[in-house]
């Protein structure tokens, strides 16, 4: 099939559906990426244009599309242990303090694939020896959340994870699943996922001892980062923690929170 462009008022159409219905800004630097994810989809329905594509997922035939498009356009790089400051925080600084008796919840809010949730669940797990407790993912993408459930990744993904971690909680591949890994069924029962979006009313989850918002606000403008963490902020305990990537701030967003070290702020 030949290559077609996609036009500047079709990025734009895109541009402002992808704004209303998940708060994410798309630069206009964003246009190969866009045109790059959703070309497959124009080819699998034989269609010409990109603008008869963005006509298509619009109408109500097909909302299984509108679903597709999205998890195509919202689906971020992620991997184990990203940012491991985070995960030390937490080992160091706040479970040795967790409530013996009490459930200690985290939520892994903007979770992909899953990579991130299962950290926290290997951290709790080592951590917290006779403390019950509890982490939840949460997506926009239907297609990521599905992955994260499986618990099911290729070996590459596995090479930021410390070796005594990937021998307790995961399963080596063999046969047809040579070079993947599978989390032990043990730790993927004790995590629990759920499609949310951000930029609606979200769903009881109840009370949190951490929150976990990382790599998702970078995609959002001033205005929508104000309404996301406001929206967040219910959800998490008093004394407990937010936790947001090393490239974003809650400067201007926030001053509900402390700032306790760096990216990592503290309800009062």
């Amino acid at each position: 099939m030949k290559q077609i462009n996609l036009e500047d008022r079709e990025f734009t159409q895109f541009q402002s559906w992808l704004y209303g219905a998940a708060g994410i800004h798309l630069s206009p630097m964003k246009k190969a990426l866009v045109a790059g994810r959703l070309f497959k989809r124009l080819q699998f329905h034989e269609l010409e244009s990109y603008g008869a594509y963005f006509k298509m997922i619009m109408g109500k035939e097909n909302p299984d599309e509108l679903q597709f498009a999205l998890d195509l356009l919202t689906t971020n790089e992620t991997y184990f242990f990203r940012e491991p400051k985070h995960f030390e925080f937490l080992r160091e600084r706040v479970l040795p303090f967790a409530s013996p008796g009490k459930t200690f919840r985290v939520w892994s809010a903007a979770s992909s694939s899953g990579e991130e949730p299962y950290s926290l669940a290997m951290t709790l797990a080592e951590t917290l020896r006779s403390t019950p407790w509890e982490v939840i993912g949460s997506d926009i993408s239907t297609q990521v959340l599905a992955k994260a459930r499986n618990g099911h990744y290729p070996m590459e993904r596995a090479n930021r994870l410390p070796q005594s971690l990937l021998s307790r909680y995961c399963l080596k591949g063999i046969g047809q699943q040579e070079g993947t890994f599978l989390i032990d069924k043990s730790l993927r029962q004790r995590v629990s996922f759920v499609q949310v979006n951000l930029i609606e009313t979200l769903p009881q989850l109840g009370e949190f001892d951490v929150i976990f918002l990382r790599n998702v606000m970078i995609y959002f403008d001033q205005e929508t980062k104000r309404k996301v963490v406001s929206r967040l902020l219910p959800f998490l305990r008093r004394g407990g923690y937010f936790m947001i990537s090393h490239s974003e701030s809650l400067n201007g967003v926030s001053d509900a929170f402390k700032l306790v070290a760096p990216s990592i702020y503290q309800k009062p």
